[in-house]
């Protein structure tokens, strides 16, 4: 069974920069990438990044610059950090499983975190 376990949720002022994390127990290996998607209010869920167990990964567009996702294979962790942290980054923040970065890029992810709520004011 797949589990995927994220950090707590954060409140952060904007300018400032956090890290969020996610471990995943259980996984098989045909499962290769691992990926962050975001749902804000009143806005669907978008695609962040994604980063293989081989530590290839891919940035959605509007996402390059701020964010950086990395992993840890040993404690089978990722993170995602995020710098310069605007008001329109709040949003609830999902980790996702899947075989390819591909397949996470059109969400089509095997398992999903419970979700971490970034809140930023201004």
């Amino acid at each position: 069974q797949v589990q995927l376990l994220q950090s707590e949720g954060e409140s952060v002022q904007a300018g400032g920069g956090l890290r969020l994390s996610c471990e995943a127990t259980g996984r098989p290996s045909s499962l290769d990438a691992m990926g962050w998607f975001r749902l804000a209010p009143g806005k669907e869920r978008e695609f962040v990044a994604a980063i293989t167990w081989n530590g290839v990964s891919e940035y959605a567009n509007s996402m390059k610059g701020r964010f950086t996702i990395s992993k840890d294979s040993a404690r089978s962790m990722v993170y995602l950090n995020i710098d310069n942290l605007k008001p329109e980054d709040t949003a609830v923040y999902y980790c996702a499983v899947g075989r390819t970065i591909s397949d996470l890029i059109d969400e089509r992810a095997d398992y999903w975190g419970q979700g971490t709520q970034v809140t930023v004011s201004s």
